[in-house]
């Protein structure tokens, strides 16, 4: 067997079954899960009429590149979206993938040179784990950046040194981040281009969060968006990947794309027609119907604003709260040990909540997750405030 398997660590949802084992929550009240990012929002109906209709076509065997027409409705979303200015070349520059998990793990094995000394992924602390896992089973050292309040929750990539650069094959980035909802600006997303052409590194930009923002006027700029705009018309080093999970409330369905420069994306197709990992011609034809819409888009994020404010006003001097640019979680700082607080919400309310040390790794003798929950507001309004009504009642029991 592959000896870096025994390099992966427990996924957070291992070690969270494990933190709650032996705990018997009260049974009087419902239990509500704050814990996973699943998105709990109705899918659109265009999105099951269109499997429906497609079905007929289960018995043909899709194309690694993806139908055409799936691509263009990605390439056109990519320059509605992004002000691209049809630069972007469905033929060569979008790859559909199945879903982002996925993507985002196979694209280091595709991307990773085995090199003497061992190359560097660089990625942000606390983290979406299938970055570590990805490098690590790539035969590369992961290399974690602290995300603190500090530093505005995302990496300070001016503290970073020469000789790191030098080893880094590849960058993942999170904007809007995971667990902290921070965005990157134009200048720190042109400075990171600057620095991957300099140094000979890929970004790969995890931008799954993307259209879940609070201010309607002020949507996150995208890595695609920054290079066409400082003279990088073909974003060179510069990949994005999207999804239909969180955007459109459709995780089952396993759609995304990887987006961006055209020789990366040649040689990750290579690697997939290996991988065997082509999308059902169906889920196609649902994702055409899901990326050529906005309207359902933008109501989602009218149901996300309404749960931030709601579970804002009950918290509202229980917890330090910071609400997020984007994206659908709170990052919360507890007033004891995230684990402790994690393990008294369950065995009390009846709540489970994720720690932010299970979302992050100790580098330099310090953990940025620890003394943070990840609370995700995927539930129902009328659950999201209850469930916001007994951490307050717990948090004052303390």
């Amino acid at each position: 067997m592959n000896p870096d398997l025994d390099r992966l660590q427990s996924y957070p949802f291992q070690r969270l079954a494990a933190l709650k084992q032996g705990l018997e929550p009260p049974l009087d009240r419902d239990h509500i899960a704050l814990s996973i990012g699943e998105p709990k929002h109705p899918t659109p109906s265009l999105i099951g009429e269109a499997l429906i209709a497609h079905l007929h076509q289960l018995s043909g065997y899709p194309s690694t590149r993806g139908l055409p027409a799936l691509r263009e409705a990605i390439a056109d979303w990519l320059d509605q979206r992004f002000a691209l200015g049809a630069t972007i070349d469905p033929e060569r520059q979008v790859l559909p993938v199945n879903g982002t998990r996925e993507a985002l793990f196979a694209f280091a094995q595709a991307c990773v040179a085995r090199t003497t000394p061992v190359p560097l992924v660089l990625m942000p602390n606390p983290f979406y784990q299938i970055y570590e896992g990805a490098a690590l089973l790539a035969g590369a050292e992961p290399r974690y950046l602290p995300c603190t309040a500090e530093t505005g929750f995302l990496p300070d990539f001016s503290a970073v040194d020469a000789a790191t650069w030098e080893r880094c094959q590849l960058l993942y980035l999170c904007s809007p981040g995971n667990p902290t909802g921070a965005v990157a600006d134009r200048e720190t997303l042109a400075e990171l281009i600057a620095l991957a052409h300099r140094y000979d590194f890929v970004i790969a930009s995890d931008e799954c969060y993307s259209e879940l923002y609070l201010d309607e006027q002020a949507p996150p700029p995208g890595l695609l968006e920054v290079s066409a705009a400082i003279g990088n018309p073909d974003f060179s080093r510069c990949v994005v990947f999207h999804s239909l999970s969180k955007r459109s409330n459709a995780p089952g369905l396993r759609s995304g794309f990887v987006a961006g420069d055209a020789e990366v994306i040649e040689r990750f197709f290579l690697y997939r027609t290996y991988h065997g990992c082509a999308m059902p011609l169906h889920h196609q034809h649902a994702s055409i119907a899901a990326w050529r819409d906005e309207t359902h888009v933008r109501e989602n994020r009218v149901r996300y604003r309404e749960k931030f404010a709601a579970v804002a006003e009950v918290l509202d001097g229980a917890l330090p709260l910071r609400l997020p640019e984007a994206g659908f979680y709170l990052w919360p700082e507890t007033p004891i040990s995230d684990t402790e607080l994690a393990r008294r919400l369950y065995a009390e309310e009846h709540v489970t909540v994720l720690p932010g040390s299970f979302l992050s790794r100790t580098a330099d003798g310090h953990n940025p997750g620890e003394r943070h929950i990840r609370l995700a507001l995927v539930a129902p309004l009328d659950e999201c405030v209850d469930a916001a009504r007994r951490i307050r009642r717990c948090i004052e029991r303390l």
